[in-house]
């Protein structure tokens, strides 16, 4: 995924109300961007980071920028814009780099499914096979180069573990994709001392024939691309 128009750098003074964030760029000025993390960001949103910085040509959006990378003082790359993990997972597999997730003919986006009113985020089809739900999450919680998941409780998360257990035990298979989206990180495992209940439901999911992948992105602040399978460690 290429970054078209190129991104803009700026320096991170804040992050405030989850959704927003005001930086300084290299000229001085200072604005607010819009951030697309609903998460806790923790050790993506440090006050003198270095950002990236998407523009809309939009006239209707009242924050026009939108928050894409940090670059932390260690010089790790994060992307922080949770919405473009979806994106890569599908430009991965249709280009066939996800090998556990090949020979699907048809891909779909979310696809309303399950008993508690969700949308998959990918779901594959072919003729010769079941049908393979996808759930994707992105990764940017580092701890001494594990990554964790997530990084605040989450009772969505939550409910997308219970759906795809439904899914597995109704004859089909289904897939949690955690899509690496940190630099620094080389291994992904549940973030058990952040969400209990989310650990407990990994451990029913894989019980159950839920599969598990992690796959890392390569990063820069021209494109990003999921390029290798880390381990994930339960």
């Amino acid at each position: 995924m290429e970054f078209v128009p190129p991104l803009r750098q700026a320096t991170l003074i804040k992050r405030y109300k989850r959704f927003l964030a005001d930086v300084v760029d290299t000229r001085g000025e200072v604005f607010t961007l819009h951030c697309p993390n609903t998460g806790a960001m923790t050790g993506c949103a440090t006050p003198g980071d270095t950002v990236w910085y998407s523009t809309s040509d939009s006239k209707t959006r009242k924050y026009p920028h939108t928050w894409e990378l940090t670059q932390t003082a260690a010089g790790d790359l994060i992307c922080v814009n949770t919405m473009r993990a979806n994106t890569l997972a599908k430009e991965a597999i249709l280009a066939g780099r996800i090998a556990p997730l090949s020979g699907y003919p048809h891909l779909r986006q979310e696809v309303k499914y399950g008993a508690e009113g969700s949308r998959i985020d990918l779901l594959l089809q072919a003729d010769d096979r079941v049908n393979c739900y996808i759930e994707v999450k992105s990764v940017t919680l580092l701890d001494n180069q594990q990554g964790y998941f997530p990084d605040a409780v989450t009772e969505r998360g939550q409910k997308h573990l219970r759906e795809l257990i439904k899914v597995v035990e109704g004859g089909e298979r289904a897939v949690l994709l955690f899509t690496v989206l940190h630099s620094g990180i080389n291994q992904v495992s549940p973030a058990r001392h952040i969400d209990t209940r989310y650990g407990q439901l990994i451990d029913e999911a894989r019980h159950k024939g839920v599969e598990i992948f992690a796959w890392k992105a390569e990063l820069s602040w021209q494109e990003i691309c999921l390029k290798m399978p880390v381990p994930f460690s339960p």
